[in-house]
């Protein structure tokens, strides 16, 4: 995933580019054709449309099956929050089933909802958004906007800007609904659910992301789609989660636009059954601004989607151009010290599925290995879809349609399309997760630490196992840290403190840190 390709064609045999001469005339132009339309289509459907009133919203009408999730807020008790009032009084307030409806002002605040099925819902009032503000005189000084560890909760409808961590971040949370969402420059992560089961993230548009825009973490049958990210490093991420679709999203402008892999060392070791669809994934050229020394930072600016070491992803009639390294890149983790030897992770691709995508200028400047691999090809220019490294199973329709490079093992695939698969949203609600007193632990960790942190490879925090070392044989001095840290290292960004948690589980999650073995 994150890195830049030195090193990734040393190894790789390379195909020259198969000429199309069996693609008819008519045929190409018919691509051409349904391509230009396709994407007028999606540029007026897919991404938010913002007007006097906000972005485009559906109906606020919680689960309908079928790959929807809606809440009905017409018979909640509501609570209403206006300028200079704090919506944290009012999460405080609301029982199970209200609903808090937020109106424009600016809002300096981290809201923590610990609650089930709260819906925090803002009100755009010709073109005011209610926006949460992390700065003070100009600087960010708040770490997150929203926090939920609650299962059913809606945030919709906000604008949140000048975070140093997080926009909106859920903690263990089932069955959530993040929508119509204006996140911009809100620090590390903007749409962040962690350990989560059966999400949607929709009409979201964000953009200023240090790491990934959307980064969904060690989750289980989410949709992402409708949402538009831009000049962020990473635009959309799957990491460690399984039964994942992404479909419908504009991303551009971004230094890497989609991405599905394995980060080794998280206490989920496998990523599968991902399908990356009917997305714009256009112009994704920005250069790195992720923090050095952390994975993001190895990103090469220039590619549209990646695929490492994750499982049974599809990739299906995406637009892809304009991505200035490679349109899409498959690799395994054979990338020496910078990443973690997890023996519990497997390190291969396999059997990722490549159908029809429309693919066009991409690979104009790619990174420099792939300039001397290419020179050794005469080719004057990147390819389209590249593969690196071990995996199995893999297939490809239309190969002679692209550039490719690595796909020599691919079969032809005899999959047509992903149209039986509408979603992967559950049909019922899942149970909010309970938690046992010994395990209490063990799930904040999951939940909370493991979103900055890995046992042996740097995320965002140190490495657990660094942790480990300084703090061995001292649950309490971790707990300690985790309620109030100090700064001490520059080229590590500060810790919220995690005050919130009780002390129970802050001591608990301490004694869990020390046990970890990868």
């Amino acid at each position: 995933m994150h890195r830049t390709l030195t090193d990734l064609m040393h190894r790789t045999s390379i195909e020259k580019p198969l000429k199309n001469t069996h693609i008819s005339m008519k045929k190409a132009l018919l691509w051409i054709v349904v391509s230009a339309l396709v994407f007028a289509i999606g540029l007026y459907v897919g991404k938010v449309k913002f007007s006097a009133s906000g972005p485009a919203a559906p109906p606020p009408t919680f689960f309908e099956g079928g790959g929807n999730i809606s809440v009905d807020v017409s018979e909640k008790t509501v609570i209403e929050v206006k300028n200079g009032q704090s919506i944290q009084d009012a999460v405080g307030k609301a029982n199970p089933g209200d609903l808090i409806r937020v109106y424009p002002g600016k809002y300096h605040e981290t809201v923590y909802i610990d609650k089930d099925n709260i819906s925090v819902q803002g009100v755009i009032v010709k073109g005011e958004w209610p926006t949460l503000d992390g700065s003070l005189n100009g600087e960010k000084v708040l770490n997150d906007a929203f926090l939920y560890s609650g299962s059913n909760i809606l945030i919709e409808n906000f604008k949140i800007t000048m975070y140093k961590g997080n926009g909106i971040m859920g903690q263990a949370g089932n069955n959530f609904l993040i929508r119509n969402n204006w996140i911009v420059d809100a620090g590390v992560y903007g749409i962040f659910p962690e350990f989560g089961t059966n999400g949607l993230i929709e009409h979201n548009v964000l953009s200023g992301i240090a790491d990934a825009a959307i980064y969904v973490g060690m989750c289980d049958n989410i949709d992402v789609r409708h949402n538009e990210v831009y000049e962020s490093v990473a635009g959309i991420e799957i990491e460690n989660s399984r039964h994942c679709l992404v479909e419908n999203n504009y991303t551009h402008d971004n230094t890497g636009g989609i991405l599905a892999f394995i980060t080794p060392g998280l206490p989920i070791k496998t990523c599968y059954d991902v399908i990356i669809r009917d997305n714009f994934v256009v112009n994704n050229n920005h250069p790195n601004f992720g923090k050095p020394g952390a994975i993001i930072s190895m990103l090469p600016a220039g590619t549209g989607i990646i695929v490492m070491a994750a499982d049974d992803v599809i990739i299906e009639n995406n637009i892809v151009s304009g991505n200035d390294n490679t349109g899409i890149v498959i690799t395994d983790l054979s990338f020496g010290s910078q990443l973690s030897k997890d023996p519990d992770s497997e390190p291969n691709p396999d059997r990722v599925v490549i159908l029809d995508n429309v693919m066009f200028n991409n690979g104009n400047n790619p990174v420099a290995d792939v300039k001397a691999a290419m020179a050794t090809q005469f080719d004057d220019k990147g390819p389209d879809i590249l593969a690196y490294g071990g995996g199995v199973g893999g297939c490809i329709r239309n190969k002679s349609m692209y550039r490719t490079w690595g796909l020599d093992a691919y079969a032809t695939c005899e999959l047509s399309n992903t149209d039986a698969v509408t979603s992967y949203l559950l049909a019922e609600p899942v149970a909010p997760r309970v938690i046992e007193h010994d395990e209490k632990g063990k799930l904040a960790y999951y939940g909370v630490c493991s979103g900055c942190h890995a046992y042996d490879v740097r995320m965002i925090g140190p490495p657990t196992q660094v942790i480990q070392a300084l703090y061995k044989d001292n649950p309490q001095g971790i707990a300690d840290y985790i309620n109030a840290p100090v700064h001490k290292r520059k080229d590590y960004p500060e810790m919220p403190p995690q005050n919130y948690l009780s002390e129970e589980t802050r001591l608990a999650v301490a004694e869990f840190m020390l046990t970890l073995k990868n």
